[in-house]
Order: C-alpha cells, then structure tokens, then sequence
C-alpha cells in the first residue's frame, strides 16, 4: 500500500514489569454476603410468599454468578419466589432476548443461579425530575414486591460527580431499559453529576426496592467487598463507597508515555470498551492522574462484548482484525441511546498489528520510534502483568510498587502480522 513506503518499520524493545497494588479481598464470599443479609435492616425486608426480583447488569463483575447465586438461596430461604431482570438498558441490542444472552455470558441464567430470567423491555413511568423529565423503570421489576439490584461500584467512563456507576445509576439506567436510558441521557450527561441521584431518589420513594448488593472490586478484578445497603440511606452510602472504590482502582503508575497498546477492548471491560480513567482520555482528569499518551491502539474486541465496539473512538488506531468484528447495529444502538456518538467512531484502521503500531510510533511527536516511551497491556482491567519500551526503564526503576522482571526482548509479530506475546 502507498502510504506504507512513508513509515519506518522500527519497533522498541520491550520489558516486563509488574505494577503492585493493595489489593484487600473477600476470603469467603458466601459467608460474607449472608452475613451481610442477616443484619436485621435487611433481613426484615424479604418476607415470605414475596416475589423478588433480581437486578443484574452487562458489567464483567467478579464472581457475579457466585454472588447472585448465594442471593438467591438466601431470599428462598426466606420463603420468597425470586427471580433475575436484567438491568443494562440499552445492551444487547435493546432487546430482551439480546439482554438474556448478555447475562448468559455470565452464568446468569436458572440453572446456573437457582432462578429463572424474566426479560422484558417493558417500562412503567414512576415519577418525574423537577424539571418535568420522566422516570421510567422495569415494569415486571416494579410489579415484584421487593427489587434487589446488585452491581460494581466504581468511577464512571462519562461523567464525574459523587454518585457515578453503582447501584444508583443501575436504578435509572439499567432498570430504566432502552426507554429510561434514552429519555435521562437526552439530558446531556454532563448533567448526570445531578440528574443520577435526582432520579434514584425518584425511583427509590416510587418502587420497591427495598436494598441493594454493592460490590468493590480490588485492583486484581477480585471482590475486595460486599456491602447490602438499605435503600433509604443509598445515595449517601454509594457516596462513600465510591471513594473507597477508587482508592482500589487499578491504573497505570507510569505517568508518562508516548504510546498505549491495548490487545483488546469491550463492554464486559468497562461501559467505554476501554476505561478512559485507565488511558488518560476522554474525562477531565486530576493531577496526580499523568498525562494523556499521544497515541492509542486497540487490536480486538472480546468475544463477551458480541461486537459491540462502544468506545473504540478513544482509540487513534485499530486493525482490520477488530473492524472485522464490529457490530454496528450493537454499536450504534449503544451511542444513539447514550448520545456520546463519538465513542462509535472508527479509528485509522490498519491490515495488522505491525501497520498499526508502526503507524502510532511514526506519528507520535517529537519522538522516534526506538525511542518512544510505550506501555502495552491486555485490557483496562488487567494491569498488574504489563510491558513497557526499554526507554521507561529509568522511570520503572524510580517508581514505587513496579518490578521490572528479566531483559528487554524484540516487539514480534507473526507471518500475519500479530504481535506475539513473548
């Protein structure tokens, strides 16, 4: 091809490290969950012959299937009828088949939980935002006597503000179906500091959810805690869950870097495909954060995200491998309903792995190629085990919490053009 006679084919070297990271862990997840749900606050809230739903999202949270299981058996030991809704709003191409396979992926279905799946994308309006906006939310979840959502909680991929992804914003958007999510993110999200909580507040005065299960991960994807709050004091426990959640977070210690290499992307990593509080890109950043690399490349999609490619317009550069993959309509639907249409845009794609991260190196300012400072990981979520340039050796080195681990090797690729992990 023409325009590759102006690259210089020049990869760096490049190490193994490993980021260390305080990574507190649940031992015994059940035990821990059912004690949770004998606090009498909570307990008092399932009562016998009552029909209990289950909410659950699309996230790839921790031991999901373990947790909604162990839920339950608890609630039928209360001698109560549950059962799971999924709760993602538009995901699954905004259909409730679509959305029951997304929970299949993760073992969510009645043989894996104990309960069977109700999926509908029916919506009943529960109230108002002050400003006249209507809050919808799952109509056979409202129909139940007690709802229970279950979900991560976390920075958000859009927005920043007290309460971002959590059991919360599961209450309005999730539960709020493709109608619900559509109608709150025509708002604009950079209101959504706001109109989350405003909207939960309606949902939990209007419905009967009567406590949610909130899980903190630790910075090995592992669940670092289980917490059942009661849903009066919701908003202000996610509070402070939330900085408690991002004192945990996994990012990358580097603070500066001229290129990311990402080997995958997708929904069941984060809402973005890629966490843009992991790249640096695409939210308002603080200080201690570093800065933005210049270039970013994304080399495939996972098989759980089922082509949607949600966030691959953070990247500057992909592969046809991944453009291969891409389902649109999943995509499309994603951005129309969440209005950030410029997450769905597609990169400069290149035929291989080799044409995009030579054209990332040669394109990166003020810098040449053997020179350049990369940093290659798998995924947003995996960030303990990662790669750097021999020109982040000094930085490695100076740096708390990272280890580098044996000699500097040659960036290969294979007959195709793959780059080999080594």
């Amino acid at each position: 091809m023409n325009w590759q006679k102006f690259l210089v084919y020049e990869f760096p070297k490049m190490l193994r490290v490993n980021q260390h990271f305080d990574n507190p862990r649940v031992q015994n997840l059940e035990r821990t969950l059912l004690m949770e749900l004998q606090r009498e606050s909570i307990r008092s809230r399932v009562c016998t012959g009552d029909r209990v739903a289950i909410a659950v999202g699309s996230r790839g949270i921790a031991d999901l299937q373990l947790i909604v299981r162990t839920l339950v058996h608890w609630v039928k030991g209360r001698g109560a009828q549950p059962f799971i809704v999924p709760a993602m709003g538009s995901h699954g191409g905004a259909t409730a088949e679509g959305q029951e396979a997304v929970l299949a992926l993760y073992g969510i279905t009645e043989e894996g939980v104990g309960a069977p799946v109700v999926s509908s994308m029916d919506v009943c309006q529960v109230g108002s935002l002050a400003s006249g906006v209507p809050v919808f939310f799952d109509k056979t979840a409202y129909q139940a006597d007690v709802v229970i959502p279950v979900n991560r909680i976390k920075l958000h991929t859009d927005f920043r503000g007290e309460v971002e992804s959590g059991l919360v914003k599961m209450l309005c958007i999730g539960l709020g179906k493709h109608k619900g999510t559509t109608t709150l993110h025509s708002q604009g999200m950079d209101l959504f500091d706001r109109i989350i909580p405003e909207a939960g507040a309606v949902i939990l005065r209007n419905s009967p959810v009567k406590f949610g299960v909130a899980v903190l991960e630790n910075a090995r994807d592992e669940v670092a805690r289980l917490v059942a709050v009661e849903a009066e004091q919701m908003i202000a426990r996610e509070k402070d869950l939330l900085k408690e959640a991002t004192a945990l977070m996994m990012k990358i210690l580097f603070p500066q870097f001229d290129l990311l290499i990402i080997d995958e992307m997708g929904k069941d990593i984060s809402g973005d495909g890629i966490d843009p509080n992991v790249i640096r890109r695409g939210l308002p950043r603080r200080g201690e954060e570093g800065s933005e690399p210049q270039r970013i490349v994304v080399l495939s999609l996972t098989k759980k995200t089922k082509g949607n490619a949600f966030g691959i317009g953070l990247a500057d550069i992909t592969t046809q491998r991944l453009a291969d993959m891409v389902s649109f309509e999943d995509t499309y639907t994603n951005a129309i309903t969440n209005t950030v249409i410029h997450l769905a845009k597609m990169p400069l794609v290149m035929p291989t792995d080799r044409d995009a991260i030579a054209v990332a190196l040669n394109t990166c300012a003020r810098v040449k190629p053997l020179q350049a400072r990369v940093i290659h990981i798998k995924n947003t979520l995996s960030l303990t085990n990662i790669r750097i340039s021999e020109s982040l050796r000094q930085q490695a080195q100076e740096l708390q919490n990272v280890e580098i681990c044996g000699e500097a090797t040659e960036m290969s690729f294979n007959a195709d053009g793959a780059l080999m992990s080594t």
